[in-house]
């Protein structure tokens, strides 16, 4: 292969790391947001309806399950897919999502990528290959990613706080601490 094919896989490939680490972004921005919104409306309903002990160890262990479930498919997921420990996209995917973003790519990464990996190498498939990788070299791909897009997200995280902050000006400063205590010590009956 050549070396202007061996640039554009590099790029395809820094591209595939950038992806992964915007999807951890929003991964953790969401499990954030999710994961606080669940807990203040675990704790706002511990502390005004002070539950028994069967539904306190309903709401902690589903709090627990919710939890892993979403570290697992919002940060777990693509953390593994950047570290290269599970399969990721494939350079196909990547040059498509790249294609959707930069309309003169189009189809043309996408057929460089498959011409590339024919093992019939005829002149006029060098050529062409050559050609293909001339035209997309200059573009970066990776500005095909907007980290700006994943961190508006931010803004999901700050409900609960708000929401957290609202309950804490009317309800006195450590509602939070009680209710918390109560969940976390399910067993417990308190009165």
């Amino acid at each position: 292969m050549s070396v202007l094919i061996d640039n554009i896989l590099a790029k395809l490939s820094k591209f595939t790391k950038k992806y992964y680490t915007n999807e951890l972004i929003k991964g953790t921005l969401l499990f954030l947001s999710i994961g606080l919104i669940y807990l203040v409306l675990i704790l706002v309903l511990e502390n005004f309806m002070w539950l028994s002990p069967y539904w306190k160890r309903i709401l902690f262990w589903t709090f627990i399950l919710v939890q892993g479930i979403l570290i697992f498919k919002f940060i777990g997921i693509p953390l593994l897919k950047l570290l290269k420990l599970s399969k990721g996209i494939s350079k196909i995917e990547a040059s498509k999502i790249i294609g959707k973003h930069f309309p003169e790519v189009n189809d043309q990464l996408t057929n460089l990528i498959q011409l590339s990996s024919q093992d019939n190498t005829s002149e006029l498939l060098k050529a062409s290959i050559e050609q293909k990788s001339k035209d997309l070299n200059p573009i970066p791909f990776n500005l095909a990613i907007n980290f700006k897009k994943s961190f508006s997200l931010i803004k999901y995280a700050a409900i609960p706080v708000a929401i957290f902050a609202i309950v804490t000006f009317f309800m006195g400063k450590d509602w939070y601490g009680e209710s918390f205590e109560r969940v976390v010590n399910y067993n417990t009956a308190y009165n």
